[in-house]
């Protein structure tokens, strides 16, 4: 849902790339009226052009939010622009990854309202997950209008604490690449075993998703949902076998995976 406040004053989007774009679409789908949205994109589509939004034009003197969706490596030759708007009652919202909530501070002024998300890449066909925190002066209100312009592009969920985000990147950020990774090998051990590439691909595809679709929507958790499917010495036990043992499978491999991207996200955070 939309608030009044951000049609009347206004929201301003740094950068419109894959996310940024996902998202404003998801905004204009949801009833957001171009009028209100301002883009600075150095580059800006055909498809956001053809919008209706302001592109590259003076920005309101005080809009209700900016959200930031520049790559890292382009916040700082384009974030200064809005430091007029900092220490104010403008909301900033960053889906940059990397970038802490003490680097905004310093450029934008310690009494900006900012909150970070870190979202994923399923956000592009509205099926991320993103997990939001806000720094001491963001309110429950400025939590809420975050979490609704968000909820464009999937789910939404809140964090206790900052330090909380690397997990999270290792866990949601990194983590479609991960199933991707998945639905490769899979595919290829079909081939292993006789299937052509094509049948073995698409056997792959459709049953990653739709697992994961059936995980979302039953009630069951995930340890009980194998367990239904497993018989006893049956076909899935003999592979359960393998992908379960304690050394070798996913138990292991899993935990140093996402242990891995957690260790190089605090990495990148420190600069």
């Amino acid at each position: 849902m939309i608030t009044s406040d951000i049609e009347t004053r206004g929201l301003v989007l740094l950068g419109c790339g894959k996310m940024g774009s996902a998202m404003l679409a998801g905004w204009l789908k949801g009833g957001l009226p171009a009028s209100s949205v301002w883009v600075l994109d150095p580059y800006p589509s055909d498809w956001l052009q053809a919008t209706g939004v302001h592109i590259n034009v003076d920005l309101p003197a005080a809009p209700a939010l900016v959200l930031v969706a520049v790559k890292p490596q382009m916040m700082g030759a384009a974030l200064p622009k809005l430091q007029a708007l900092g220490n104010g009652e403008t909301l900033f919202v960053s889906v940059a990854a990397g970038t802490s909530i003490a680097s905004f501070e310093e450029t934008l002024g310690a009494q900006t309202p900012i909150v970070r998300a870190m979202p994923n890449t399923p956000a592009a066909i509205g099926q991320g997950i993103t997990a939001i925190i806000g720094n001491d002066h963001a309110s429950a209100a400025n939590l809420d209008m975050a979490e609704a312009l968000l909820a464009a592009i999937g789910q939404t969920v809140r964090l206790d604490s900052e330090a909380q985000i690397d997990a999270v990147t290792g866990v949601s950020g990194s983590g479609p690449a991960y199933v991707f990774h998945l639905i490769e090998t899979l595919a290829a051990a079909g081939e292993a075993q006789g299937l052509p590439a094509d049948l073995a691909m698409q056997l792959a595809k459709a049953t990653v998703a739709g697992a994961g679709a059936l995980a979302q929507a039953a009630e069951e958790s995930p340890s009980q949902l194998r367990v239904n499917v497993t018989s006893p010495n049956g076909t899935t036990q003999a592979a359960l076998e393998v992908l379960m043992n304690e050394e070798s499978g996913f138990p292991d491999l899993l935990t140093r995976a996402v242990a891995a991207a957690t260790q190089r996200s605090k990495e990148l955070s420190r600069g």
